[in-house]
């Protein structure tokens, strides 16, 4: 691959190149809904992170759909990160993956060579989580983008909604956050390089061990945390009829992540999930570098659990045996005055 051809990074890439959550919000509320499908069991107006139809009593498709510009300089980690974060959502409904379909937009000009790493590394994800890569398409475009539509299968009695949750439910967290302000330091080379690896790795890790282990264990509601924040995907979570309290001292948190928010290394999109979730969030004793983790916008992120709390400690202790930086982070509550409390002993 010639100079001319490395891919930069981008200024939104990842999941920092959502659309805000209040500028979706609105656009969606607008969209002629028509007639009610009754198969139709998760669909864009629940805010979830897949649509789920129902094909028989026992069987449903989900299916969703992600892809974004590069936030990582090889094109082969890149394609791994996006295919990762693209799966992430049937895992996130409790689904198994099927099926996906690449969706590339490429420059005609750069070296093709580029596209055929991007796309191994999707495809090796893929496979991976135990699909089948079916096709996709492609366009010519002046940057690059790459994801997948992905297909999976779940049991109906047993999918994963993300405003399902009860009072007195543990929250889970499968993974560490930071991955939003370390990509933000390491393009202006601020990031150490391991700390960089530790969230590459973390990025390019399928939720796949996290989902199967928690479908042991009676688990409410769960969502994946992804560009919306940890903090905006708890706020979904709430649904507006629940409250919680998160225990900032329990949140993981990748090195170099908080150093980085402390050098003001954040993202525009960061800002927008502080402007938009911040307003039902309280503060208690947390530091701004925290807060700054708690809104940062994730690019496959982990799994979000609302777990019976019989049961929480248990799948703790089980996802780390797995090698994976779980921890019991906070506890549903009856709704308050306060929708989410963070503290920090």
């Amino acid at each position: 691959m010639s100079k001319e051809d490395k891919i930069v990074f981008c200024t939104g890439g990842g999941c920092t190149a959502k659309l805000g959550a209040g500028v979706l919000s609105r656009i969606l509320e607008k969209l002629p809904r028509g007639e009610k499908d009754p198969d139709l069991l998760v669909g864009y107006d629940s805010r979830d992170d897949a649509a789920v139809y129902r094909i028989t009593d026992d069987i449903a498709l989900v299916q969703t759909v992600d892809f974004f510009p590069p936030m990582v300089d090889d094109p082969y980690t890149f394609g791994q990160i996006a295919a990762t974060n693209a799966l992430s959502d049937v895992y996130a409904m409790g689904g198994e993956v099927k099926t996906a379909l690449n969706l590339v937009c490429f420059p005609e000009d750069m070296d093709l060579n580029v596209l055929g790493e991007i796309l191994r590394g999707g495809a090796e994800k893929v496979a991976e989580a135990g699909g089948s890569l079916a096709g996709g398409h492609s366009i010519a475009d002046s940057g690059v983008k790459y994801g997948l539509s992905v297909t999976g299968l779940v049991d109906p009695h047993r999918m994963y909604t993300n405003d399902t949750g009860m009072p007195g439910d543990k929250l889970v967290l499968t993974k560490a956050l930071g991955v939003g302000l370390l990509c933000t330091a390491n393009r202006v080379s601020e990031a150490a390089p391991e700390e960089m690896e530790a969230a590459i790795r973390s990025m390019t890790t399928l939720n796949k061990t996290a989902a199967e282990l928690s479908r042991k264990y009676h688990v409410h509601a769960a969502t994946d945390v992804t560009g919306f924040s940890f903090l905006g995907h708890l706020h979904e979570m709430m649904g507006g009829k629940l409250s919680c309290i998160i225990y900032a001292d329990a949140v993981p948190v990748l090195p170099g992540a908080e150093k980085a928010a402390d050098a003001f290394l954040y993202t525009a999109a960061g800002q927008r999930n502080r402007n938009h979730t911040g307003p039902f969030v309280r503060f208690e004793n947390v530091s701004f570098a925290m807060e700054e983790v708690l809104f940062d916008p994730q690019t496959s992120g982990g799994l979000l659990l609302a777990v019976d709390p019989a049961d929480a400690a248990a799948l703790e202790q089980e996802l780390r045996t797995a090698g994976l930086p779980a921890s019991i982070v906070g506890e549903i509550l009856p709704k308050q005055e306060i929708e989410i409390t963070v503290i920090d002993k």
